[in-house]
């Protein structure tokens, strides 16, 4: 894999815009019971080179939802939030979530109020009827001290009373620190869980990112049922080269136990939105690996 995914968010950027008032973001139907969907960092390099043609190829395969994963100067793999949200419609897709890194450059501390920039974040996701905005990474700066965590967790409150505000939930994405970081002698992910309100903001839990910090998906669900109505479905196995000692494959075909993690968010975590990623493919192409991961998904019953 050229580009990681640790690499990818580290060096991604957000554009800085004037303010802005955020739209009501009202969904012109409810969201069914169970949403499936896809990624899109999966198949970035054909995002990358033709997302209209790449997009169609989902559609053709059976998804219906999505997460971005390219947010960058107001615009969504190049196009504005109007122009993607006109060829989603096209062809079937919702953006029900997005990826989006939110930094200490986000929050305004002398005013207690958050930057121009993020608050378009916000009203771009919601031109899109995103249900959730997911913030993917947490910046070294933002818990390199319990108190700073703590603060920044006051901040990701803050963040979900404002999307709130216009109809979507905001999330945060873990990777594998927060399960090998301590501070104050307690584990990153236990602080968050208990500082963040779950009334204003999700965890979106990846079920393979903390298996490089030794954790398991299955014990992080039992430990906070009711907690994860979002969900990363992805499967490990040993890595051939890179910075993780694992990557992730084809769901089933590696160490997670998928099924069993996935049954038991349905049935205590509280789940209903799944969205599955893969990042490295082992001579698959991406296109080809997605497809097989949500026939892998039906074939559970999902």
């Amino acid at each position: 894999m050229n580009t990681t995914r640790r690499t990818f968010l580290k060096t991604g950027t957000l554009a800085i815009a004037g303010a802005a008032v955020l739209p009501k973001n009202i969904f012109a139907a409810p969201m069914p019971a169970k949403m499936v969907g896809v990624q899109l960092y999966s198949v970035r390099d054909d995002m990358n080179k033709d997302p209209l043609g790449s997009l169609k190829k989902l559609a053709d395969m059976g998804y219906v939802y999505l997460e971005h994963a390219s947010y960058t100067n107001r615009k969504f793999y190049g196009f504005s939030a109007t122009e993607f949200k006109k060829i989603l419609d096209d062809l079937g897709l919702k953006m029900v979530s997005g990826h989006t890194v939110m930094g200490p450059q986000h929050w305004d501390d002398t005013k207690k109020d958050f930057t121009d920039a993020w608050k378009y974040t916000l009203e771009d996701a919601a031109v899109l009827q995103q249900k959730y905005v997911i913030s993917p990474w947490m910046d070294e700066s933002m818990r390199n001290t319990y108190d700073n965590l703590k603060r920044y967790l006051d901040v990701f409150n803050k963040c979900g009373e404002l999307c709130i505000k216009s109809g979507m939930k905001y999330g945060y994405h873990n990777h594998d620190f927060e399960f090998s970081q301590r501070l104050n002698n307690e584990q990153v992910f236990d602080i968050m869980m208990m500082n963040i309100d779950p009334k204003l903001v999700v965890m979106q839990l990846d079920i393979g990112n903390m298996y490089n910090a030794g954790a398991k998906a299955l014990d992080i669900v039992k430990k906070y049922p009711g907690r994860f109505e979002n969900i990363h479905v992805k499967d490990e196995i040993k890595s051939s080269g890179g910075e993780s000692e694992y990557e992730s494959t084809i769901l089933g075909e590696g160490v997670i136990s998928c099924k069993e993690v996935v049954d038991l968010a349905t049935k205590i975590g509280g789940t209903t939105c799944y969205i599955i990623e893969q990042e490295s493919y082992q001579n698959k192409t991406p296109m080809d690996c997605v497809k097989e991961d949500l026939a892998i998904m039906k074939k559970w019953g999902y």
